[in-house]
């Protein structure tokens, strides 16, 4: 009997995957579609279990020490910044992600969040509201047609934002070593190999970067100094990817003219997060993903990914460390 523990219930569907499996064993910590870690909970059921299902749980060698028959982790979602990958490997503990099932419902969001900080959307949606219907002060609306986008990052997120910035009118540029230029180019993108050299000539940033050593708080001072004045910066994909006082800061004194955040360094933020008091950020709590449709498709890739380990049949393009299936066989 293989022994499973999801740290929240997952879509029905995906729910009568496991319940259709009779040599499974299912324990849920918690009903809840959203909400805190269930950090303290995992680590009293991980015993005993052969798979794991984590969200925003932080998987580190001192949980791991207590998890002798751990195979397989499965994270609802594409980052893994939160599991110590390389303990994992050692301890042959497979890591798998939904790599394409998120993948539309963030690129929408991000576009959601564009078109919020263009229009002025919630500033608008309260001055209606409190009665004073059209606001006159502040900064100008603006329109997305014509206008300059960098997309850092080019994986399936970033592939799918530059499609919908250039399908709204705007001139796209890329920015990611991963990939060749000409391939950018052969996607009808200008390709900017040089990010600090293409920042002044951006009118909107939108990060798709996955959180490592290398990107952690990429954008600083030095990064948001280079930006137009005039500019906006997304961010749908960690908020560790930003030094947060320093965004606070250029959004205040002028250096930049307005943020889209879906991630924040620390989440839940804290009630007195500066960035509450400011009009030209609007913000998201990290649910790019939750869109209904986007809940069942992670929610199926999630499951399969811990049923199929336990089968043998796991697509190693959903693995972050495929190498355990080769030292495991």
């Amino acid at each position: 009997m293989h022994k499973l523990v999801l740290c929240r219930a997952l879509h029905a569907d995906a729910m009568k995957l496991i319940e259709d499996r009779r040599d499974i064993a299912l324990t849920v910590l918690t009903t809840a579609f959203r909400g805190p870690p269930m950090q303290k909970e995992l680590a009293a059921a991980i015993g005993e279990a052969d798979g794991i299902m984590v969200g925003l749980e932080k998987i580190d060698a001192t949980l791991l020490a207590g998890a002798a028959r751990l195979r397989v982790i499965s994270r609802f979602g594409v980052g893994y910044d939160l599991i110590d990958i390389p303990q994992c490997t050692r301890q042959g503990v497979l890591v798998g992600v939904v790599n394409g099932a998120n993948d539309q419902s963030v690129a929408e969001h991000t576009m959601m969040l564009m078109l919020s900080v263009a229009r002025r959307t919630i500033e608008m949606d309260s001055s209606v509201r409190a009665g004073t219907w059209m606001m006159q002060q502040g900064r100008r609306m603006r329109e997305l047609a014509g206008r300059r986008v960098l997309v850092v990052g080019y994986g399936r997120i970033g592939t799918r934002v530059a499609r919908l910035c250039a399908a709204f009118g705007m001139h796209v540029s890329v920015c990611d070593p991963a990939f060749p230029t000409p391939r950018i180019a052969a996607d009808g993108h200008t390709p900017a190999p040089d990010l600090m050299a293409a920042l002044p000539e951006a009118d909107v940033i939108s990060l798709h970067l996955p959180m490592s050593d290398t990107t952690r708080q990429m954008v600083n001072t030095d990064f948001l100094a280079r930006m137009k004045p005039t500019a906006w910066l997304i961010n749908t994909a960690r908020g560790g990817l930003v030094d947060e006082p320093a965004l606070i800061a250029a959004l205040s004194n002028g250096t930049l003219e307005a943020a889209g955040l879906d991630v924040l360094v620390q989440e839940p933020p804290q009630p007195d997060n500066p960035l509450f008091k400011l009009p030209n950020v609007v913000l998201a709590p990290h649910n790019a993903a939750a869109a209904w449709e986007c809940y069942q498709k992670m929610s199926m890739r999630a499951v399969r990914n811990l049923l199929d380990t336990l089968d043998g049949t796991i697509d190693p393009g959903y693995t972050v460390n495929p190498e355990v299936l080769r030292r495991n066989k």
